[in-house]
């Protein structure tokens, strides 16, 4: 919105003329995300608190997990509305990558409030059917990818992707396949994101590296200069996710704020989903999907453990008649609590290796 206002009234002041850069605005959607959820946090954990809308303790988690039953949840309800609120104030809205961007963090976020609501409102032990939440997120996927094919947003065919460590090779998709692509990268990101989210401030401080990661990504490819010098594809316009990224960081770490050990509120399905939906988007849009799995690595990690222990333990239920497991519990991060780790030492140890996973997705921009 600013960016629409004030730059027209430059010959008045130099300063507004500001608002037409890039880097300016990102370090305004930080910051303007991190006031909004350091406003809205206290009166949102309060609204939480009076609904009595608690976090509901499975018996089957940690021990010492019991005692946050009760802590308020779908307190993602303050990511989404900072992130957003942010954006429209200094992003383009006229640009695709943007509205995109948007329309799938409210599009997640929204299945996931749904999801929210059942469980903890109205008392679902569930939630949302499990299969109705992949429809709705695979539905998106389907969408965008039908939308891509059939009005592209930047020069590069749409069914092409880049593949990490090499400029001359990409990954071109017969466009059925890439409508399946995009549908799994939409939902299996949203789901890795949400297993992930088990420990105080473990999904929210990951995915302010990821999306940070992606937002320095978004400004190099929508840059012909940089785009050109490191081999990568050039999509003018998509310089404008920066913003997007750079709001949604900002949202994240203010919400970590009341999210870090002993955490106030919870984000519920309602923040994870969002976050990994719009992280997974920002990759399709940026034609980074295999970037993603480096840069998100220990999502990937935590997916992954999943899948592993869960076939593990079906395989070896038929194979001798008692399921067996290859980790203490998962998704991964619980297997080292019961290893004996404190809470605080798994979320920053993981912190620690999302940043080197990130470290390791900028090392392939370079050596190509």
């Amino acid at each position: 919105m600013l960016y629409h206002l004030l730059p027209q009234f430059s010959d008045v002041h130099i300063v507004f003329n500001l608002f037409r850069y890039l880097t300016f605005r990102a370090a305004g959607a930080v910051v303007t995300a991190l006031l909004i959820a350091f406003v809205a946090g206290p009166t949102a954990i309060r609204w939480l608190v009076r609904l009595r809308v608690g976090q509901i303790v499975r018996d089957t988690g940690p021990d010492s997990h019991r005692g946050k039953a009760g802590t308020p949840t779908m307190g993602g309800v303050i990511i989404i509305l900072a992130a957003t609120v942010s954006t429209l104030l200094w992003a383009s809205l006229t640009n695709w990558y943007t509205i995109i961007a948007l329309v799938a963090l409210l599009w997640m976020g929204g299945i996931g409030f749904l999801d929210d609501y059942l469980k903890v409102v109205r008392g679902h032990p569930r939630g949302l059917v499990a299969r109705y939440k992949m429809i709705g997120q695979t539905a998106f996927g389907i969408a965008l990818a039908s939308l891509l094919l059939s009005r592209p947003i930047s020069p590069i065919p749409t069914p092409v992707t880049s593949v990490p460590f090499f400029s001359d090779w990409q990954a071109a998709f017969w466009p059925p396949a890439f409508v399946a692509f995009v549908a799994i990268v939409v939902a299996g990101t949203s789901n890795t994101v949400n297993l992930t989210d088990g420990l105080d401030g473990l999904a929210a401080g990951l995915t302010a590296i990821v999306a940070i990661t992606f937002g320095i990504l978004a400004y190099v490819t929508g840059r012909g200069d940089t785009s050109r010098y490191l081999g990568l594809f050039y999509l003018p316009g998509a310089g404008e996710l920066t913003i997007f990224a750079s709001a949604l960081a900002g949202a994240a770490i203010g919400f970590l704020w009341f999210n870090t050990h002993p955490a106030e509120v919870f984000m519920g399905d309602t923040g994870s989903l969002a976050l990994g939906g719009a992280v997974g988007v920002m990759a399709i849009l940026l034609k980074a999907e295999f970037l993603l799995v480096i840069a998100g690595g220990v999502f990937v990690a935590e997916g992954v453990s999943v899948i592993v222990q869960t076939s593990w333990f079906k395989y070896t239920a038929r194979r001798y008649g008692e399921g067996r497991r290859v980790f203490r519990m998962a998704p991964i991060h619980h297997h080292f609590e019961k290893l004996g780790w404190p809470e605080t030492k798994v979320v920053v140890r993981f912190w620690i290796l999302g940043i080197l996973f990130a470290m390791l997705a900028f090392s392939t921009l370079k050596i190509r």
